[in-house]
């Protein structure tokens, strides 16, 4: 049996096991351990095993991800959201739509301070959707402006996803936090926009809410201090070589502890859930990164992600047509695939291809993060779109139905792709800042 029929066979099997939702690290794990036990030897897997399990969880690099989470669990304990979307409110609220806009500012806003899709999308669901409630707005408008603006915590730095990325292709972290800034602002803009069109087409799906007073937005502002401070200290650090990603992330989750106690607004029990939900989500990641690093090990003895990029550089097709093949592949794989799963998973195949292809690997770690951006709100799987759902549920006044939440996420969905269509056309948005800070 040759090595690439093996390689296809334990896809086949990996895909077949995700369908019984067994844990994607553990199938990753398992597959990776068994195919590379036939393609070597049992001895061969076995130390496979121990080595990768042993490297991952020693690693020095992968103590930004817990760090990073940490300090987003820190800053949802002690308020930090309600603030935020506070603030967004009282200068949005009174518009059409104005609650949903202030809903995607505060967002990405949380974003800066969390890392975290699904994290981010809990948050303002818990905050937002009751003020949104309280004023009438349709159920598409108000679980659509949630679940997608959650999205936006994947690309503003510090992401997760980035950091993964960065760890998997050995880029600089600093670098993808940099090149993430413009991309979430234009989302967020395009989001806006979106919100604005609906609205005018649709004025019941977002009524005008309480207006206030300058004094009162401006007052609103102190509460957007910290997160500012924060965010400005940790990209700071890292865009002038002050701190590694890892000390950054450590200044970050001592910023926010700083701040929630000097506000008097954390007590022992948040402390404690922060700790708690933090270890939850970091060995969930860690154990991600452990299988897709055997399962990418196994790949690499089969060659199949050699073969992938021969046979698809030998189309002599344009290099524009190859990538956007490949972006469909992880929209397509968005749709089934947790994302953080996915990049682990498809890194690795894709990564040396798009370098052939000539295309700067910042530049396409930002493409990956805005693709599978969609995946966290898309059909079957969207993470955003059930934390929602889950949320709305134990709200006063009763939950959203499902369908209505995906067909709230669709004109958003739309506005991402013109986001990638952009961030393509036009690179230099996504690269400005790294270049011109590094």
């Amino acid at each position: 049996m040759s090595s690439t029929l093996i390689g296809v066979i334990g896809i086949v099997l990996m895909i077949g096991v995700f369908m019984t939702r067994m844990p994607v690290a553990y199938v990753m794990a398992s597959v990776g351990f068994l195919g590379f036990t036939v393609m070597a030897s049992l001895q061969g897997g076995l130390n496979l095993l121990a080595k990768d399990f042993y490297d991952v969880f020693s690693s020095y690099g992968l103590t930004t991800i817990p760090l990073f989470i940490l300090m987003g669990q820190l800053a949802f304990n002690s308020g930090i959201s309600h603030r935020l979307y506070e603030a967004a409110y009282k200068f949005l609220g009174h518009r059409k739509g104005g609650l949903a806009i202030a809903t995607v500012s505060a967002c990405t806003a949380f974003g800066a301070v969390c890392g975290s899709s699904a994290a981010t999308a809990a948050t303002m669901a818990t905050v937002g959707l009751p003020e949104m409630k309280k004023f009438q707005y349709g159920d598409e408008l108000a679980a659509g402006s949630v679940a997608s603006g959650g999205g936006l915590g994947m690309i503003m730095p510090p992401s997760v996803v980035l950091i993964v990325y960065g760890i998997l292709t050995e880029q600089s972290i600093g670098k993808l936090f940099v090149a993430g800034i413009l991309p979430a602002l234009l989302v967020t803009t395009l989001f806006i926009i979106t919100i604005v069109i609906w609205c005018h087409f649709v004025p019941q799906q977002g009524p005008r809410g309480e207006k206030f007073s300058w004094k009162e937005r401006m007052g609103s502002l102190t509460g957007m201090g910290e997160t500012l401070a924060v965010f400005g200290l940790v990209m700071g650090g890292l865009v002038f070589g002050l701190f590694t990603p890892t000390e950054a992330a450590a200044v970050g989750v001592m910023g926010v502890l700083a701040v929630s106690i000097l506000r008097g607004q954390i007590n022992w029990e948040g402390f404690v859930d922060a700790l708690y939900e933090t270890l939850k989500t970091s060995c969930m990641v860690m154990m991600l990164v452990a299988g897709a690093t055997i399962f990418g090990k196994f790949l690499a003895v089969t060659r199949i992600p050699y073969d992938i990029a021969s046979i698809i550089g030998g189309f002599d097709l344009p290099p524009l047509l190859i990538l956007g093949m490949v972006v469909l592949v992880y929209f397509l794989g968005g749709c089934f695939m947790d994302s953080l799963a996915l990049v682990m998973l498809t890194v690795p195949i894709f990564f040396p291809l798009v370098l052939g292809l000539g295309y700067d690997p910042i530049w396409f770690g930002i493409i990956i993060v805005m693709v599978t951006e969609m995946g966290v709100i898309t059909p079957p799987v969207g993470i955003n779109v059930y934390v929602v759902y889950g949320v709305a549920r134990r709200l006063p006044g009763g939950g959203i139905p499902l369908e209505s939440i995906f067909k709230g996420i669709a004109p958003f969905m739309l506005a991402v792709l013109a986001g990638t269509a952009i961030l393509a056309i036009f690179p230099q948005i996504v690269l400005f800042l790294p270049d011109l800070m590094y």
